[in-house]
């Protein structure tokens, strides 16, 4: 078999990285049941007895969570664990925060992962939407870090596409995923997505993330769903989880409702081959058809939305499960996020353990969003969980909770099914990342 092709010589607009390193995770975990998972890459936790000897594990940067490869998901990992803390008052390590600034480039970029974060960025450095707009929403709900939050916000502004969206790399087509975690990344820093128009067009984020959704011209079970990339491509979860919570307005963290009334859920309805819906409110009511969409899928498979690895059978998706109760949450549908929260809270801490910081951030939003205690969520403290992925959080702004964590060996994803999906997306195989066909694992 030939070796593996690295990610960076994949064509950018099939596999956005950070998109990629999320979906990754659920791939991960899904292997490791089959008893296919590849062997990770070795790595050791930054240490006082300086480089490790030749032949050792590679060592982590002192302040970032996990222990495997982040080459291809670091900025996102640190961030949304950085962010998971902060929403439960947990007060991260001063080095976890220092690390995530250091990754940002000069002209305001996040790419994955920089070895030497001392050297300048030039033209080969892999600059990540994704990345960069994962780090803006952590940066700005920690504070004090305006001017790099500003830098990575104008950063994204130029490099917004025509018709208002965002690909993961810059020049690339835009795709619903990107385009949302980017309207999220706005909103976070105070910037009115509704305001950031295009150079050529003056297109909105909005305009741009409503053209990946499916409207009457499809199937009925397809309708109110998004595809990742192009339009006219099949219905997709993860994207239309992503779409329903960035057509909103909001990004990854969705306060919970409290005691506002619950919102039923209307699938997408058609009149005379025209989608129902009020003039000047696209927005929600694209939320609220994709929220249409995802329950539909929800209750098809029991609860849980699917992904599936190449050549091997459909896979419960736990992340993309996780990114559904977010979105539902993040439209009112308070009834509709029950029955796969409670499906998450009995299945995944088997998969958050295999795949660490990232994971268990995921988790902790999920239950945030539905007003969840994460600290008891199914029998599992995923708080405690998520602090020993990372070096020892400074404090708590929550009385009576303990963040000091017990370390252990939990980590990223597995940087060698990341390439191997790489390689899938590069010979037009990749089920689990196909813009054209369903795009949701990891």
């Amino acid at each position: 078999m030939a070796p593996l092709a690295p990610m960076a010589q994949q064509a950018p607009s099939t596999h956005p990285v950070a998109f990629l390193a999320r979906r990754a995770t659920m791939a991960l975990a899904a292997a490791a049941v089959l008893g296919g998972a590849a062997a990770p890459a070795a790595y050791a936790v930054d240490g006082a007895d300086g480089a490790p000897a030749a032949g050792s594990p590679k060592k982590l940067p002192e302040g970032l969570y996990g222990t495997k490869d982040p080459q291809y998901d670091g900025v996102w990992r640190q961030s949304l664990a950085l962010l998971a803390q902060h929403t439960v008052g947990v007060r991260p390590a001063t080095s976890a925060v220092r690390w995530l600034v250091g990754q940002q480039c000069a002209d305001g970029a996040f790419t994955a992962f920089r070895a030497e974060p001392g050297k300048p960025c030039d033209a080969k450095t892999m600059r990540d939407t994704n990345q960069t707009a994962a780090a803006v929403q952590a940066l700005a709900a920690l504070g004090g870090h305006d001017e790099t939050v500003q830098k990575a916000v104008n950063w994204l502004k130029s490099v917004q596409n025509d018709d208002g969206g965002w690909s993961s790399m810059a020049g690339s087509p835009s795709d619903a995923n990107s385009t949302s975690v980017v309207i999220g990344a706005l909103a976070a820093a105070g910037a009115k997505p509704e305001s950031v128009t295009s150079k050529k067009g003056g297109r909105t984020p909005y305009d741009g993330l409503l053209t990946f959704r499916l409207g009457c011209d499809v199937k009925e079970g397809e309708r109110g769903a998004f595809t990742f990339q192009l339009k006219g491509a099949a219905a997709n979860a993860d994207a239309t989880a992503a779409a329903a919570t960035g057509a909103l307005g909001k990004g990854f963290v969705v306060a919970p409702a409290g005691g506002a009334a619950d919102t039923p859920v209307k699938p997408l309805s058609c009149k005379d081959g025209k989608a129902d819906g009020k003039s000047g409110d696209k927005g929600p009511a694209a939320a609220e058809g994709g929220a249409g969409y995802l329950v539909a899928q929800l209750d098809k498979s029991g609860h849980h939305l699917l992904s599936a690895m190449p050549g091997q059978e459909k896979q419960p998706d736990v992340g993309n499960t996780a990114d559904a109760v977010v979105a539902l949450a993040a439209g009112g549908h308070r009834s509709a996020a029950q029955q796969p929260l409670k499906w998450l809270e009995k299945n995944a801490a088997a998969w958050a353990r295999q795949n660490g910081p990232a994971a268990y951030a995921q988790l902790v939003l999920a239950a945030h969003a539905t007003g969840t205690d994460p600290r008891s969520f199914g029998g599992t403290d995923l708080v405690t969980a998520l602090n020993a992925t990372g070096p020892e959080p400074a404090g708590t702004t929550t009385p009576g909770k303990n963040a000091r964590p017990a370390k252990d060996s939990d980590g990223g994803v597995n940087v060698w099914w990341i390439v191997g999906v790489g390689l899938a997306v590069g010979a037009g195989i990749g089920f689990l990342l196909s813009g054209r066909r369903k795009k949701n694992d990891l």
